[in-house]
């Protein structure tokens, strides 16, 4: 049985390139040839004054030739070569695959387009690009708030890896993978999008029907009751694409926290309880609650987002915490409700680690802190330290590859110039020479990656760029 990471590894390096339209820049003695890797303008997929204003304002704070370039590249690779716009029932549609497949998922849609969402509100073709992704999400959770990746025709057949999962597939859905994030993310779009424009067209009744499923799905998901109704297996040689016990996971004991069956890396969960997906809903209700005031005068249903997000943020402070040796207190990364807890940290997002980049703590509370210092740490099963950088990594591509998500994730979560810096020097030394971020490099060969074209980790290191330039503006005006 093929999955997806079958068919990413069948792509290759060469094909990837290929399929994204970028080449692999020359390299001249001495220094490189910095040549933009962007798609000709004739190609490009879409554009944007507001962007492409940015990126040229940003790029010439910058001093390093080659951290420059590779901003050059990234910044705008989302709207380049993943976005399609169209019309569906009469009204804006955006479909936004992930780069090397075509599919859309929830959660890398909605991270994909974060950075364009400041400059929304002065640049209307921006404002049709998120109203239609909103409403095309919002029509996925109405398809199934179980799955996690649709195909870009709600008719189509599920990606050919799917084909064959034993679950409750549904015309549309690309992978039928339940992860909490993937409700979560285009709550976050939603309201940030929201609160930066102010523009309401987007959030009708179709929008709101979604948003109920979402409150339905976590609090089937409690399993307070009974298992609920979502299942999952898939055969398949690697154990964490599949789910154990009839595809319901690991026995829990329920706690009021809500069941993840799988990670935002797409792998199975080991404990269902996965900590910090059920503290970005905590945050993701409550602003969900925000919205339903705000847009709809519905305190009824405000309400009960709130009164869910108190319940969850209650169970998971309860027993989602560990202690070291001295007492100090850490975050676990999944537990089962009976008292077993596991620690470690992925670098996909919603994660430890980015606890405060999606807003459920503050970069300075003393509990995150702590956790910050062990996950990036060898406490942490999955952070590597090799010749070309260290960083987190996780199960999805096996050890010594790290993930430079984890890297921007570090700099932006991060208070120190010299921790940025090096960040910074770790991501511009392991593109392999391609100007693109990829999706892991091993710790010691940054030559040996996988995903040429992955544009979630491509425009997340635009946004690192910028917060950078907001935080750190002299530290962009001088060579790293």
């Amino acid at each position: 049985m093929s999955t997806r990471r079958d068919f990413l590894k069948l792509l290759g390096t060469a094909t990837a390139a290929g399929m994204s339209g970028f080449a692999v820049p020359a390299l001249a003695t001495g220094q490189a040839a910095y040549t933009s890797q962007r798609p000709p303008l004739a190609k490009r997929k879409f554009v944007s004054d507001a962007v492409e204003h940015q990126l040229a304002a940003v790029k010439a704070s910058i001093a390093d030739p080659k951290l420059a370039w590779m901003f050059e590249n990234c910044y705008p690779n989302t709207l380049d070569t993943t976005v399609e716009l169209g019309t569906l029932e009469g009204k804006p549609d955006t479909f936004v695959i992930t780069g090397d497949i075509d599919a859309m998922w929830l959660r890398d849609s909605s991270a994909q387009v974060v950075p364009y969402i400041p400059l929304a509100k002065n640049d209307k073709a921006l404002q049709r690009l998120f109203r239609g992704l909103i409403r095309r999400q919002a029509r996925c959770i109405r398809i199934d708030p179980y799955a996690n990746a649709f195909m870009p025709d709600p008719h189509a057949k599920p990606l050919k890896w799917a084909v064959n999962d034993v679950t409750d597939m549904k015309p549309g859905v690309g992978e039928r993978k339940w992860e909490i994030d993937s409700l979560c993310y285009p709550i976050r779009l939603a309201h940030s999008y929201w609160q930066a424009t102010g523009d309401t067209e987007p959030f009708d009744d179709d929008w709101r029907e979604a948003m109920r499923l979402v409150l339905k799905t976590f609090r089937e998901q409690q399993r307070k009751h009974d298992k609920g109704p979502y299942h999952f297996q898939r055969a398949s040689e690697i154990p964490t694409e599949t789910q154990m016990l009839g595809g319901y996971g690991n026995p829990t004991r329920p706690n009021g926290m809500i069941h993840s069956m799988f990670r935002p890396s797409d792998d199975a969960c080991t404990y269902p309880l996965f900590v910090p997906a059920n503290l970005f809903a905590v945050h993701s209700l409550r602003q969900l609650a925000q919205m339903s005031r705000g847009l709809h005068q519905d305190a009824s249903f405000a309400g009960e987002c709130e009164a869910l997000a108190n319940e969850v943020e209650q169970a998971v402070h309860k027993d989602g915490r560990m202690h070291d040796d001295a007492g100090r207190e850490f975050w676990a990364y999944e537990i089962d409700g009976f008292g077993n807890q596991l620690f470690m940290d992925d670098a996909n997002v919603p994660s430890l680690l980015g606890l405060p980049y999606l807003g459920c703590c503050d970069r300075n509370d003393s509990l995150y802190r702590h956790t910050r210092e062990l996950v990036w740490s060898p406490r942490n099963p999955y952070f590597f330290r090799g010749k070309a950088a260290e960083g987190i990594g996780g199960p999805h591509e096996g050890l010594r590859m790290i993930w430079p998500m984890s890297i921007m994730m570090y700099a932006q979560t991060g208070s120190e110039v010299a921790e940025v810096r090096q960040c910074l020097k770790w991501l511009r030394d392991t593109d392999a020479g391609t100007g693109f971020i990829h999706e892991t490099f091993d710790q010691d060969d940054p030559a040996h990656f996988t995903r040429s074209w992955f544009a979630w980790a491509n425009t997340l290191f635009g946004e690192l760029i910028i917060d950078v330039q907001q935080r750190y503006p002299a530290l962009l005006r001088n060579p790293l």
